[in-house]
């Protein structure tokens, strides 16, 4: 009897703990940190793919006489920024290393912006196929990171209103579910912006 007593016990405590984490949030907080860790991966997977485009793009262009050579540079540059900054865990709940990070990948889109602005003025480039097929590549690329840092800015907004209202901020003291930091108004204006690519007549 003292056997099943223990057993009965342990399992009604069990189960009043279950239904005290389903109550306080925990689960909600499972499912919407996932949800932003994988909207996170997404804005780094496709600021990568447009990392990735900058070499081609760069010796595409170098292969035009005279180009403006500050710009090439600037862009290389502001490349090696973005894809030398360290991306830790740590970021999401860093507001200082977010805005760095913003700060780099904004330097980088302004950089792509001139570049292209620039070429419309050698006819060579506008006419070089694979330059043309560079820059659709790009402009699709900047509209996939404007969607995946979009999605990632709602994500964070339930995850962040979860962690700051009660009583669920209770569970995510007792539980270290930090708020999460999230772009910036100041630079959201200017990144979600994607590079000027006008084709031109």
């Amino acid at each position: 009897m003292n056997r099943f007593a223990t057993r009965a016990s342990a399992w009604l405590a069990s189960l009043a703990l279950a239904l005290s984490l389903t109550g306080c949030g925990y689960n909600d907080f499972q499912r919407l940190d996932e949800q932003t860790t994988s909207a996170w991966s997404e804005v780094l997977n496709q600021y990568q793919r447009r990392a990735d485009l900058v070499p081609n793009i760069v010796a595409t262009v170098k292969g035009e006489a005279n180009f403006e050579q500050e710009t090439l540079t600037k862009v290389i540059e502001a490349r090696a920024k973005a894809t030398s900054f360290q991306i830790t865990p740590e970021v999401l709940t860093n507001p200082q290393a977010m805005q760095q990070f913003q700060a780099m990948q904004g330097q980088l889109s302004s950089a792509l912006s001139r570049l292209m602005v620039v070429s419309e003025q050698y006819p060579n480039l506008k006419a070089n196929q694979g330059f043309a097929d560079l820059r659709v590549q790009l402009e699709g690329t900047e509209n996939r990171i404007t969607v995946a840092r979009n999605r990632y800015i709602a994500a964070v907004k339930d995850y962040n209103v979860l962690a700051r209202s009660f009583p669920t901020n209770l569970t995510a003291k007792v539980f270290g579910y930090a708020p999460k930091a999230n772009f910036t108004v100041a630079n959201e204006a200017a990144i979600s912006a994607p590079p000027k690519v006008d084709f031109g007549k």
